[in-house]
């Protein structure tokens, strides 16, 4: 469990007014060229001579912009254009066009006063060294960051008591779980105090206990520093749990941009009605109010149109005993994978479409978010 403590008396930095986005992308895209290598010893050898490549459109023209303090959930499938995103906001890749500011920096040109003032965790790479105790690597981050000798103490001890680090500090990364290497990524990763923290899968892999852990600290961590979190995750207990803004990617394109409610409700238009029945008697005939996905007498589950489910529940209640009834949403797992499967289908239809026809499609919401 997270420990509770109370805003720092002088807030490490005073937020400024709401003048303008903390983050600014505008246009911005991305494209490589992958080699295509034929099957076989002479199309290998006529590959040193004429290679053949393919473009991959990693970003294609998104526009997008975060405030200061927000904390935005960046989802799509795989290869849809996250971590890519990610990478240009903190200058490890150029983008191909467009551009893109983040507290007034350009990220790609790698600022030193940019470069202090933001981090990066990526859940499948290590920034601590392996064979050394996490303190060790800790005091590297402080000298490559200039950090005074008693914030760093204070920040460290800070980190360590809310994550429970304390006994784990002397021992080699190497041998510790991954949920304690997670824990000491994202307290290297905030001694600097930045001001932007940028997520990439950060419970990729882990337990539910380790899962939970690490949402209870960045929930309190954000709530109390009113740091910017950008989050890219698989698990949608991390989306629930976290953020309240949902950026949805896929194919390189932005196709949602608003809250997790909003998502249910446009792009699912059926509620799961579980029932327990006291009399089994006629229960075949629950169909006629809906889809039946579950049946283990005496529990019933019904997929009903939202629109019908007030008036579908009077009249089952009307002519069943029923001893409980619950109404839900579908998993949020189900949503975005209709989302995504829609929007794939969406850019398969409009691949030959005309230009000017594209331009209105690039959002399935319709209007942008300014």
């Amino acid at each position: 469990m997270v420990t509770r403590i109370a805003p720092p008396e002088k807030p490490w930095r005073l937020a400024s007014p709401k003048t303008m986005p903390l983050i600014e992308i505008d246009q911005l895209s991305k494209h490589y060229q992958v080699y295509q290598k034929q099957e076989g010893l002479w199309a290998s050898v006529r590959g040193l001579f004429h290679r053949q490549y393919r473009q991959i459109t990693a970003l294609d023209a998104i526009s997008l912009q975060v405030e200061r303090g927000e904390f935005v959930a960046f989802l799509g499938p795989n290869g849809a254009g996250k971590t890519t995103t990610l990478k240009i906001l903190s200058g490890v890749i150029h983008p191909t066009s467009g551009t893109c500011r983040v507290m007034g920096h350009v990220p790609w040109q790698r600022a030193n006063a940019y470069r202090r003032r933001f981090a990066l965790v990526m859940g499948q790479k290590n920034q601590l060294w392996w064979d050394l105790p996490a303190q060790e690597s800790f005091r590297l981050h402080q000298h490559i960051y200039q950090i005074p000798a008693e914030q760093f103490q204070a920040t460290r001890d800070e980190l360590v008591d809310l994550l429970g680090l304390a006994k784990l500090m002397r021992q080699p990364v190497r041998e510790l779980s991954l949920g304690e290497r997670m824990k000491m990524e994202l307290t290297a990763a905030l001694l600097h105090r930045p001001e932007i923290l940028f997520l990439d899968e950060p419970t990729i892999g882990l337990d539910v206990v380790a899962q939970h852990n690490i949402q209870q600290f960045l929930k309190h961590y954000q709530e109390v520093r009113s740091i910017t979190i950008l989050l890219t995750s698989h698990y949608m207990k991390d989306i629930e749990a976290l953020c309240q803004r949902v950026v949805i990617i896929n194919e390189g394109r932005i196709q949602f941009d608003g809250s997790l409610a909003e998502i249910v409700g446009k792009f699912d238009q059926e509620r799961i009605v579980s029932l327990r029945l006291a009399d089994t008697t006629g229960i075949a005939d629950l169909q006629q109010f809906g889809r039946v996905t579950r049946s283990q007498p005496p529990q019933v589950q019904l997929r009903i149109p939202r629109s019908q489910v007030t008036s579908a529940l009077t009249e089952i209640l009307n002519r069943y005993q029923v001893d409980d009834v619950s109404v839900s949403d579908p998993p949020l797992e189900e949503v975005f994978a209709h989302l995504f499967t829609q929007g794939r289908e969406a850019t398969d239809q409009g691949a030959s479409a005309p230009k000017e026809d594209m331009a209105g499609s690039r959002r399935l919401t319709g209007e942008a978010r300014h």
